[in-house]
């Protein structure tokens, strides 16, 4: 491999364009070579945004192309597993945005693929790589609040997506709340036993036509007796809202919001703050970032991916979980999954 990691982009569309920058701008030891989409125009004017120097209208184009060491795949999650198989079977890395796929059988045969061929895997599970979480995590391995007895996450983004996006996203579990489903894991260093959901149309009732929601709550079991309960929403009107608490015997830990900047106001009405960044484009950029470096680390230099193929994995089947208990109304056993 040459002394800096070539890129193949996947996918022109919103993450495409994250990934993009990032590589292009944030990762010193990677640069960008091609971007394919089978959007011609989207691609060429993400290729001339960046400097990118090739643009391809198939990600098999792409993937023939012998100047390009691994792929990030950026695409709508129905195509995932194909273009892993495909990357894998032409002997490309692969970095792969979330979910890994809908089905388990094509999660399953697409890490069967990356086995057979030796190539190496990183899950695009960003907020792992967000500075605040990594420290929970490391404080709660290194015993810091003791026992962890309780973990909330908040996840609500800014405004909700259109009923177009919604009718392919696969819901708001595996879409959205696949994030948390990861975080809970990783931030816990434990795995889930039980699920149970609950979710409304309470901002889009139009939602509710592709069987979704846009409001949802989800409580999760561990193994090790903790109790984790996940929010979701699809509108919060003061910004994008990324809050995380966990308490154990021995303490707590926190993350809060990121916000537009540091002042504060202070008035005869009270205190006032700036609104919490926009949305996960600004507020995760420094995770992008490392998520970006860390990858490039694994091919350079041997790390060993932080995010697997079977974290990808156990992220679906948690989301299939909360799915089916939000439509049954009971709650679900993560073995009832698979």
């Amino acid at each position: 491999m040459s002394h800096k990691l070539r890129i193949g982009i996947i996918g022109a569309g919103r993450i495409g364009k994250v990934h993009a920058k990032t590589f292009s701008t944030l990762v010193p030891a990677a640069t960008v070579e091609a971007v394919a989409d089978t959007n011609p125009t989207a691609a060429r004017e993400l290729a001339e945004q960046y400097g990118i120097p090739v643009v391809y209208d198939d990600h098999k184009k792409l993937l023939a192309n012998a100047a390009i060491d691994a792929v990030v795949i950026c695409t709508p999650t129905e195509f995932h597993a194909d273009m892993i198989v495909d990357a894998a079977n032409a002997g490309k890395h692969v970095f792969c945005e979330k979910p890994l796929a809908f089905s388990l059988d094509a999660i399953d045969n697409a890490l069967a693929a990356v086995k057979r061929s030796g190539v190496t895997f990183l899950m695009g599970f960003n907020r792992r790589h967000d500075v605040g979480h990594t420290r929970i995590r490391r404080d709660v391995i290194a015993g810091r609040i003791g026992n962890p007895e309780l973990c909330h996450i908040i996840s609500r983004d800014p405004s909700p997506p259109t009923a177009e996006y919604i009718r392919t996203s696969g819901g708001i579990y595996v879409d959205m709340m696949i994030h948390d489903f990861d975080l809970s894991r990783y931030l816990l260093n434990d795995e889930p036993e039980e699920v149970f959901a609950t979710g409304a149309c309470l901002i889009e009732p139009e939602f509710a036509k592709y069987n979704d929601v846009d409001t949802a709550m989800v409580t999760i079991r561990f193994r090790n007796g903790a109790i984790c309960s996940i929010d979701n929403s699809r509108r919060a009107i003061y910004g994008y809202d990324q809050r995380v608490e966990v308490m154990g015997s021995k303490g707590r830990l926190s993350t809060f919001n990121m916000l537009e900047d540091n002042t504060q106001f202070a008035g005869p009405d009270g205190f006032q703050e700036p609104r919490a960044l926009n949305f996960f484009m600004e507020r995760y950029i420094p995770a992008f970032q490392t998520e970006g470096i860390h990858f490039a680390d694994c091919l350079l230099h041997g790390a060993t991916p932080n995010c697997t193929g079977e974290d990808g994995r156990a992220a679906v089947v948690m989301a299939k979980a909360a799915d089916l208990s939000a439509k049954t109304g009971r709650l679900v056993k993560i073995s009832e999954i698979g």
